[in-house]
């Protein structure tokens, strides 16, 4: 037995199989029967010629099969590659070229993107649709139908030996540019993005260790991931409700149910909750304080955000419900796993930036590469060492510009701006890559974000920096109002300068209908940006 992620949940299966393991609509399965569903997965692919190393997409929404498939995917050690279902044609076309797939699964209603690329990408040569009532006719791709594939293979779980060194495979775009592939091995990533198998203790040693842990909690946390699987985040979330032996927890379909959250909350006593930020929160938030809302929520213990702003707004108005809730901030990145979390008792520093309490293998590093003195107010890039990615897949310069050696040690530096206070805690100010310079003065949209989605007028918001002839660059908002009344440019502004610095403060203000977020609920700064230039001629001023 080895640190992989498939030989761990099975560790999982034989101690506990007929715990429950998973909840997707009208999809109820224990340990045992969850084991069998990926075994004849992995088996039918095996069947047909996939095999260690390669790379097959899942461009599924959140439910049941896409966590089989990435399961039976690691049992005959081939490589997951999460797909965003919401990409068109082009970008489907760089994701597959990119990713070199042998195989997909997909869904059936997007089966009109995928087929002008089946003649292009010859090595592309499994194809599976799951079912969604669409009628798309994909009869012509020679796909197979989800359940009929894995009703077809063995349920025995009879696979080679796996090794720590097998592939797991993260496509993240981050908030700006092209996706890239992280590649991490197995062991790497239990330890820094899965908790090492024991979160909040000290992380096992043996692989042998994690059944013992399980079979010695009986009663295991329930877990809901909210975010689409399609993100990172949610992916561990799910696999870290597992290797602690507790049930994962789906809202299946495309479009996040705010009600239907609250009601499984209710229905199937979720302890974790996991989102990313204010797009998620805040709906939830909205749907839980709705009049004539009634949900039992006594079970819920955590709220863990990652990935984008968990504003203090929107917590405030979960908190006017959920009085013993914990509410925790988690930042990472795909690049770095887990590096730190905070809480509401020390969720910000004296600037207002979120502060996070990091492990001892996260510092701040200057230009030069060397560590930040604690409490000195200098700023510079957050970079952390030990568990980490072997690189970007296919992008070796990228990969040599992130991930660096320092006095012969290996660190990863993804871009994320910050400075380490007097006590140790560091404080985050947000990707560099989006850092606005407006007259020497560096200005971070999330701060600004934060700050607008503060107002009682204002539902979303994302904060660019566009040209500015004697500044270099100004702040423009665009800005999606909550309620009928848009906020006025005036009545913003003056929001804006009880709580930030005049320069910080947007000097445009685009007004929209719908902010456009990824759906992992990330910021899209290259929309936004195109949105506040007018390239796309929607929006007006305020």
């Amino acid at each position: 037995m080895h640190f992989n992620i498939a030989d761990l949940i099975e560790s999982v299966v034989d101690a506990v199989p007929e715990r429950p393991a998973l909840v997707s609509g009208e999809v109820r399965l224990t340990f045992r029967q969850l084991d069998e569903r990926a075994n004849r997965i992995a088996h039918f692919l095996a069947e047909r010629g996939i095999g260690p190393g390669d790379h097959v997409g899942l461009c599924l929404y959140n439910g049941n099969e896409f966590l089989e498939a990435m399961l039976g995917l690691f049992k005959i050690r081939a490589v997951p590659i999460n797909i965003n279902y919401r990409y068109v044609e082009d970008e489907l076309r760089y994701v597959v070229d990119n990713a070199d797939l042998v195989g997909l699964f997909f869904q059936r209603e997007l089966t009109d993107r995928f087929v002008p690329l089946l003649g292009e990408f010859p090595g592309l040569r499994l194809l599976v649709h799951v079912e969604d009532q669409s009628n798309a006719d994909c009869a012509t791709m020679g796909s197979y139908e989800y359940e009929e594939a894995l009703a077809s293979g063995s349920p025995e779980r009879n696979f080679p030996e796996r090794s720590p060194d097998d592939l797991y495979i993260i496509y993240t775009g981050g908030t700006t540019g092209m996706p890239k592939g992280v590649m991490w091995r197995h062991e790497d990533v239990f330890y820094a993005g899965l908790q090492g198998g024991n979160p909040g203790g000290e992380p096992i040693k043996r692989p042998e260790e994690l059944a013992e842990i399980v079979l010695a909690n009986p009663m295991p946390m329930t877990t809901l991931p909210v975010a689409p699987f399609i993100h990172g985040a949610a992916q561990w979330g799910a696999l870290i409700g597992w290797l602690g032996g507790g049930k994962v927890v789906l809202c299946p379909g495309r479009s996040m149910d705010p009600a239907r959250i609250w009601r499984l909350v209710d229905e199937e006593k979720v302890n974790v909750m996991t989102i990313v930020g204010d797009a998620m929160a805040r709906p939830l938030a909205d749907a839980l304080c709705a009049p004539g809302a009634d949900y039992d929520t006594s079970s819920l213990i955590v709220i863990g955000s990652a990935g984008a702003v968990f504003s203090e707004t929107v917590k405030e108005q979960l908190r006017s419900k959920l009085e013993t809730t914990m509410f925790i901030d988690s930042f990472g990145s795909s690049e770095s796993g887990h590096t730190g979390s905070m809480t509401a008792t020390r969720s910000v520093s004296e600037s207002g930036h979120p502060r996070f309490m990091m492990s001892d293998t996260v510092t701040i590093l200057d230009e030069d590469h060397r560590p930040i003195e604690p409490g000195s107010g200098k700023v510079g890039y957050l970079a952390r060492k030990g568990h980490l990615p072997l690189g970007y897949y296919k992008d070796p310069e990228k990969t040599a510009k992130t991930f660096v050696e320092i006095d012969g040690e290996r660190w990863v530096i993804p871009g994320d701006m910050g400075t380490v206070e007097a006590d140790g805690t560091i404080t985050v100010f947000g990707r560099g890559a989006v850092c606005i310079n407006s007259g020497g003065e560096k200005i971070y949209p999330e701060e600004v974000e934060e700050v607008l989605k503060a107002h009682p007028a204002v539902e979303d918001a994302i904060v660019v920096g566009v040209p500015d002839e004697r500044w270099g660059q100004r702040v423009a908002a665009v800005i999606q109002p909550r309620g009928d009344e848009a906020p006025s440019k005036d009545d913003i502004e003056s929001h804006c300068r009880r709580h930030i610095a005049g320069y910080k403060v947007p000097r445009q203000i685009h007004i929209v209908e719908q902010v456009s977020r990824q759906p992992s609920g990330k910021p899209d700064y290259k929309w936004a940006k195109a949105v506040a230039t007018g390239e796309l001629g929607i929006g007006r001023p305020a």
